[in-house]
């Protein structure tokens, strides 16, 4: 009784409301419709294509379902490239976190007027081309550039030779991704209520038992997040190791360019992509189900 008479004070029958509801569940059509076709059908697709087989004389694919493409990757030339990522992958997650989590705290730290400025100015790389900012590493990397100059002027007589290697690609990936590490632990800092950090100094808590005990746990689900956010579009990184390492040392994502552009081995290279996507699939539910990210 008393909601319908609610309902006739707003001038709303529940016959609109079902139909409001109806228009409203219509407005996720073209959410799915997009979903469906650039993502879970071009995915299909691969898994479809890596459970083939093709020649490589005539390059025809032949659908017999085998996994033929899985047992592929047990080949130690494979296993090293994985190794070669996974290991890659995670240094350079760490040294984003070394160097993303003070950047994001001493931004958390300042004025409102003061943190929009730095909070632009950790965006700004953003604003240009990936290629472009990774050409850009190249030239201050290579022998004769700006940093081996500086060790040249400082006493070392033979050139730095850095580029071209495991180091140049860390150091890329570093570089590229640190902004993606920094957001998310400002916006887990900036959650914190100031009153808690008080409260712990008020009971006897020096400063880095402040940070230790309370600050970094808050901040724990900022720096997960980081570290999801670097870790698996860089386990898959294909533009930086081809240009700082020289085609040289490759990654996963190197290997799957390959197969699908130079080798024309399509089923191959599918199957190497959904071991990758399940991989980093499984990490993510992982991550989702054991830890929920209720703080970040």
């Amino acid at each position: 009784m008393g909601q319908g008479l609610r309902r006739v004070q707003v001038g709303v029958a529940p016959s609109d409301r079902s139909g409001w509801r109806a228009a409203r569940q219509l407005l996720l059509l073209p959410s799915i419709l997009a979903a469906f076709v650039f993502f879970l059908l071009p995915l299909g697709l691969v898994i479809v294509y890596s459970l083939g087989h093709v020649d490589l004389v005539t390059f025809d694919i032949r659908f017999g379902w085998t996994l033929e493409n899985y047992r592929g990757l047990a080949d130690p030339l494979y296993l090293h490239t994985i190794e070669r990522s996974v290991l890659l992958s995670a240094v350079a997650t760490l040294g984003c976190l070394v160097l993303g989590f003070p950047l994001a705290y001493f931004i958390s730290r300042q004025t409102r007027a003061v943190q929009r400025v730095l909070l632009v100015l950790v965006i700004v790389p953003f604003w240009t081309s990936f290629v472009v900012r990774t050409y850009s590493i190249e030239t201050l990397l290579q022998n004769g550039g700006p940093i081996d100059g500086l060790f040249r002027r400082l006493g070392m007589h033979d050139h730095i030779n850095f580029l071209y290697s495991r180091r140049s690609i860390a150091v890329g990936i570093v570089y590229a991704y640190l902004p993606t590490m920094v957001l998310p632990i400002f916006v887990a800092l900036e959650r914190i209520d100031r009153s808690t950090l008080e409260a712990a100094s008020d009971l006897g808590a020096g400063s880095s038992s402040v940070f230790r005990r309370v600050t970094f746990p808050l901040a724990a689900p900022g720096v997960v997040v980081g570290c999801l956010i670097v870790g698996i579009p860089a386990m898959g990184e294909f533009v930086i190791p081809e240009i700082l390492g020289g085609g040289k040392t490759l990654m996963l994502g190197n290997v799957i360019t390959r197969q699908f552009l130079d080798v024309g081995n399509v089923t191959f290279g599918s199957a190497i992509a959904v071991t990758l996507m399940a991989a980093l699939s499984v990490a993510l539910f992982a991550r989702r189900f054991l830890h929920p990210l209720d703080a970040a």
